[in-house]
């Protein structure tokens, strides 16, 4: 049975999602702190994250952090009373997949976890398809770079590349879709699933970082192409 991690400090709010996923044959682990989330995250990773941001112990957003480091395929969906963008911004930069308003319909919030887990699901087998080693790990080539999804570590030319976690959440979206044309609206809808987003250059800030840290050339790139007016492709060498 799929495991929903809900970590929330207040009971009332426990019992109502409890409740909620579990009508919908869902498994729930609840925490009521910071630590006590993380704890339960290190102990088995869930199919998916109900986070509140204003948490006893271990901000929300340090949480969200932690989480992605330790397990970047998990869907993490935050609560938060504070509709502010910047909020969202940092939250979606950070590797979440999505942000709920307070107070929300429980439908809506059912459908975003469950739409979450669904994208997440098939996309490590996507990838795989790309994989240049056929191995459990999934590694990508580009060049002298080589970046496991796996094991979330990169090199060039034999020296380590730090890459955020919602870098290589972009890049192996665009691994699944290599030779193929995404658009920057695509990749906000699939990459951060957040289909109002206020600005498309979050998306390219990250395509620029990503030249930085794996291309030959940054300013003549070979695999992260700009397709204008279109989006951005992923090229693979033969």
């Amino acid at each position: 049975m799929d495991t929903v991690l809900i970590v929330e400090d207040s009971q009332p709010m426990q019992r109502t999602l409890q409740r909620l996923f579990e009508a919908d044959s869902l498994q729930v682990k609840l925490a009521s702190d910071g630590p006590s989330g993380l704890e339960f995250f290190r102990a088995q990773p869930p199919c998916a994250v109900v986070l509140d941001l204003k948490l006893p112990g271990m901000s929300g957003k340090e949480l969200c952090r932690e989480f992605k480091a330790m397990a970047s395929a998990v869907p993490i969906v935050i609560l938060s009373a504070n509709s502010e963008v910047d909020d969202k911004v940092l939250l979606l930069e950070l590797g979440a997949d999505d942000y709920v308003t307070k107070p929300f319909s429980p439908k809506e919030l059912l459908a975003r976890v469950r739409r979450a887990m669904r994208r997440t699901t098939p996309r490590a087998s996507m990838v795989s398809q790309v994989a240049v080693k056929p191995q459990s790990h999934e590694v990508l080539s580009l060049g002298d770079a080589r970046v496991n999804f796996t094991s979330m570590e990169a090199n060039r030319a034999g020296k380590a590349v730090t890459l955020t976690a919602q870098e290589f959440k972009l890049l192996k979206y665009l691994a699944s879709c290599a030779g193929r044309v995404v658009s920057r609206e695509e990749l906000l809808n699939e990459v951060w699933g957040y289909q109002s987003y206020p600005s498309t250059r979050t998306v390219d800030n990250h395509i620029l970082r990503l030249r930085q840290k794996l291309e030959p050339d940054p300013a003549e790139p070979r695999f992260l192409l700009t397709m204008h007016g279109a989006g951005y492709k992923l090229v693979l060498e033969a």
